[in-house]
């Protein structure tokens, strides 16, 4: 607590936050969203006739940050970071007793897959999709995960390959 006329120390989480949703607020402002190429940024005219994007003459070290960045937006591969950093970060996202019983498996093309322990573990997570869902676009951003597919334990298959063709079954040996 602070003494009387002492001004208040403001939390440094909150303040962190609050930056992230101003950022995020103006980044969906400009028509930005994870996954989506940025618009073109302007050169300057020594930049467009020798496509350096360094200093004066192109020698200048860029942040390796920066390069990461745009290596990422290169290849198409900020959706599919934001989903490994969903898979990653699962305990903190759904909590540390529903992770326990459920983890990712996959992400392909905006579904996440999750495979739960139990029967009984799948339907609730099934009931707390929206809620999860929710939870992962703040963690990750919007549009990242478009939708959220929950599977029960796995049985072993008889089944061999795509294609099977019907009759008597793994277990008929007699005949």
């Amino acid at each position: 607590m602070p003494e009387p006329g002492e001004p208040e120390q403001p939390d440094p989480m909150a303040a962190a936050a609050e930056a992230l949703a101003r950022a995020r607020r103006a980044a969906r402002a400009r028509g930005l969203r994870p996954g989506s190429k940025p618009l073109p940024r302007r050169r300057s005219p020594d930049q467009a006739t020798t496509g350096r994007t360094g200093g004066r003459d192109g020698r200048d070290p860029a942040l390796l940050g920066d390069q990461l960045d745009r290596l990422l937006l290169d290849r198409g591969w900020n959706a599919d970071v934001a989903a490994g950093s969903v898979m990653g970060r699962w305990p903190s996202i759904v909590g540390a007793d529903v992770a326990a019983h459920c983890a990712p498996v996959t992400f392909e093309d905006g579904i996440l897959t999750v495979r739960c322990d139990s029967t009984a573990w799948a339907t609730n997570l099934r009931l707390m999709s929206a809620t999860l869902m929710g939870r992962i676009e703040q963690e990750a951003g919007e549009g990242v995960v478009t939708e959220l597919r929950v599977h029960g334990p796995s049985a072993p298959s008889w089944k061999r390959g795509p294609r099977r063709t019907p009759g008597p079954g793994p277990r008929d040996t007699y005949g």
